[in-house]
């Protein structure tokens, strides 16, 4: 089913500057990079947990442990995903117990992935917290949730689709607004 790009929100010189802002607001609501980890949820997260660990590297010098999360086996909507769901490994290469945990993200919508990403993580160890960076917050909220770090706010109708599109995966940076064709809804 084809989407209708109803607007770009940003292009790659908004993006860049909104990870800058996000990279600087995790710098100081953590007091510096003491015990600071960021962990990238597969599949966008990955690539912008990436660019703000380049970031913060530029800003204070120091190159913060980075994680990759798969989430696939935590959803709660694994038999919706397809008979045989794609299972990727989670690389989180270092010890996770009493980091200040940054999850990384490209949209919060209802809050089941970051329900998933939690329960990952808590198999994983017991950080000292965990925080959550994303680049669009769209609201719709199924779970008590919220991003300690935010790009942007864009209220959506549930008809409309949040596209966070990195050079990495799709070879341009922005991030669009897509609705559905007036018959079709997007989760209904």
């Amino acid at each position: 089913m084809d989407l209708a790009v109803k607007a770009k929100i940003m292009d790659a010189d908004k993006l860049r500057r909104t990870l800058i802002r996000i990279a600087h607001e995790i710098l100081e609501r953590n007091r510096g990079t003491e015990n600071l980890v960021l962990i990238g949820i597969r599949r966008r997260g990955v690539p912008l947990a990436e660019r703000l660990q380049r970031m913060i590297e530029e800003i204070e010098g120091v190159k913060v442990p980075l994680g990759i999360l798969d989430i696939t086996l935590y959803r709660d909507d694994l038999t919706t995903l397809s008979v045989q769901p794609v299972i990727h490994r989670t690389e989180i290469p270092f010890n996770i117990n009493g980091k200040k945990v940054v999850l990384v993200d490209d949209v919060l919508f209802t809050g089941r992935t970051l329900r998933a990403a939690l329960d990952a993580l808590i198999d994983l160890g017991r950080p000292q917290n965990i925080q959550l960076a994303v680049v669009v917050d769209r609201g719709h909220r199924e779970l008590p949730v919220r991003a300690d770090y935010v790009g942007k706010n864009v209220p959506t109708s549930r008809k409309e689709e949040i596209a966070v599109q990195l050079a990495e995966i799709d070879g341009v940076d922005q991030v669009l607004i897509r609705e559905l064709p007036e018959e079709a809804d997007v989760n209904p």
